[in-house]
């Protein structure tokens, strides 16, 4: 295959960029660069009653093997629902999302997804929640508890196997839904706003220990956020989404030594989440504007 020619290189006029783009991103797909590949994606939510919703348009973005990338954006932008896309819970009605170069057709044990609010079995000990998707792939006994142990542990969580979700704290019941999805092997971490309902303190925390976690799982994520600080320490990519319809209006590179204890002081750091503070600000702003004209 040919070199990909620069926009700055040729005239606008001369070539089919949106060729270019397809080209593009089946060769990162072949060359194992993209390990999701999202292309020119739209969705609309369809009411019985009343008008229909664009919440997504033309969407196009790559996610890297083992990449920790954010979605970012103002409240309603589709964050969420291009992370449901690209987990098979809504289908791909407009433009094509692949998964190591195939269209995504559902649901799958690839990808695992961590929600806002735990979705714990409260009925169910931490070994016992930890355990339910294993048995559910038929893995033997000796082998699924010997699995479930080692996220727990991973997660910081030994000691309470035998406790059940009323019994923990916000962040401990975070920890024990990350070790479920962990468990199962997914090769992508699908994230959605999962510290989003935690008191400030523990949420400092988990975020450490997701980048703890991630560094030594290594697994790919997405991960939706409405904070940006959060974003700029754990990702290193965001995806800065605009309003309604979103799209991604900039790719911000992010890739600072988390190891630092300094970070969030540094003046780089900080500088960051100023400049991705005012691309966020902008379409906030472009949001609230639409809804007081509807």
């Amino acid at each position: 295959m040919g070199v990909i020619p620069k926009r700055s290189e040729i005239c606008r006029e001369c070539v089919d960029w949106e060729l270019v783009e397809k080209v593009a991103n089946r060769e990162r797909v072949m060359n194992g660069a993209a390990q999701i590949v999202i292309e020119r994606v739209g969705h609309v939510y369809r009411s019985p009653r009343g008008r229909s919703v664009m919440a997504l348009e033309n969407v196009s973005l790559d996610v890297r093997d083992r990449e920790f990338v954010a979605l970012l954006g103002p409240s309603g932008c589709g964050k969420s629902t291009l992370l449901y896309l690209v987990g098979g819970f809504l289908p791909v009605e407009q433009g094509a999302i692949r998964v190591d170069g195939k269209p995504i057709a559902g649901p799958g044990p690839d990808r695992g997804i961590v929600f806002q609010h735990f979705a714990l079995f409260p009925w169910k000990t931490v070994l016992q929640n930890v355990l339910y998707g294993l048995e559910k792939q038929g893995i033997a006994r000796e082998e699924r508890t010997r699995r479930a142990q080692l996220f727990i542990d991973l997660v910081g969580l030994t000691g309470f196997e035998d406790s059940y979700p009323a019994q923990l704290s916000g962040g401990m019941k975070q920890r024990a839904a990350i070790a479920r999805t962990l468990a199962i092997d997914p090769q992508i971490l699908l994230m959605d706003e999962p510290f989003g309902a935690l008191d400030a303190q523990t949420r400092l925390l988990m975020q450490a220990e997701l980048l703890n976690i991630w560094q030594r799982s290594r697994k790919t994520v997405v991960f939706v956020t409405h904070d940006v600080q959060e974003a700029v320490f754990l990702a290193e990519r965001i995806a800065v989404m605009s309003s309604r319809p979103g799209h991604i209006k900039e790719i911000v590179e992010t890739r600072f030594d988390k190891a630092d204890p300094g970070l969030t002081r540094s003046a780089p750091f900080i500088d960051m989440v100023d400049h991705v503070w005012n691309l966020v600000r902008a379409e906030a702003v472009l949001a609230a504007r639409g809804r007081a004209e509807a």
